[in-house]
């Protein structure tokens, strides 16, 4: 799907506040109502907007240790990776997993209340040997930096800017 520029100014408009109304939204962009609407289903239905989301501060009301992990499994078969991905999905503590390539198989971010809660998660995924060989455990000290959303416009000129490779050189 091709996006212009009001399309790109709906997206970051709304990663900026996912709640705008569609009135202030089509105020924002400099657009009717029911064309910026008409914008928005069309990028719904197209699944490039995909859900909305409320982000929630936990450190307000809960203690919580945020731990990033990196994982190398003992086999690398197909059979392997879709046997760890799938345990994966049901520990509701790991609330990211990223396959990664260059000598780490994964990395996880786990979010726990306590780094002894920690350690029986990861206690439970090596008894129910999901495949691990090592990981590497990182305690978050602080948050350096966490954007709400994505650089839309900036990987959208990156993209634009880059020379493309064509099949010959006749073109």
């Amino acid at each position: 799907m091709k996006l212009d520029k009001l399309d790109i100014r709906i997206l970051v408009a709304l990663q900026n506040d996912g709640r705008l109304t569609k009135t202030k939204l089509a105020e924002m962009i400099h657009l009717s109502p029911t064309a910026c609407w008409e914008r928005l289903k069309r990028l719904e239905n197209a699944q490039i907007i995909s859900s909305y989301h409320a982000k929630i501060n936990l450190e307000k009301f809960i203690h919580q240790t945020t731990i990033m992990v990196e994982i190398t499994l003992k086999r690398h078969q197909l059979k392997d990776f879709k046997k760890f991905e799938n345990a994966i999905h049901q520990i509701p503590e790991v609330i990211e997993c990223l396959a990664t390539g260059g000598g780490v198989d994964y990395i996880m971010k786990v979010m726990i209340p306590d780094i002894d809660y920690y350690q029986k998660v990861i206690d439970r995924m090596l008894i129910d040997d999901i495949g691990i060989d090592k990981y590497f455990t990182y305690i978050v000290t602080k948050p350096v930096k966490s954007v709400p959303g994505l650089p839309v416009e900036l990987l959208l000129q990156k993209q634009q800017a880059s020379p493309r490779l064509h099949a010959s050189s006749d073109e």
